[in-house]
């Protein structure tokens, strides 16, 4: 599976299942409104993903503004050999959805 619903991901961030959120949105972005997770702008995920110090086998779910962005990041990070790597579709507009 890779993506994972905007439902799905509420559901599982007060779930105690263990898995990383990687925002790849720029610093100002994150710094406005976000879900908590570690942030690495795509710019720098893609230059650097060899070096990310992720368990390749923990669930990584990669997050932005629309979900393109993501996207690219979690394919990057699945070529690399991380196994169990979602997208959240429609990023983080449609967890505000969600709240409204």
């Amino acid at each position: 599976m890779t993506v994972i619903s905007a439902a799905e991901f509420k559901k599982r961030n007060i779930a105690p299942v263990p898995f990383q959120i990687i925002d790849v949105r720029e610093e100002l972005e994150y710094q406005t409104f976000n879900v908590g997770g570690d942030n690495i702008p795509l710019g720098k995920l893609l230059t650097e993903a060899d070096d990310l110090e992720y368990d390749k086998e923990v669930e990584i779910i990669v997050i932005c503004q629309h979900g393109l962005r993501s996207e690219t990041a979690r394919r990057t990070l699945t070529n690399i050999g991380f196994n169990k790597v979602r997208n959240l579709a429609g990023g983080l507009l449609a967890i505000r959805k969600l709240d409204l």
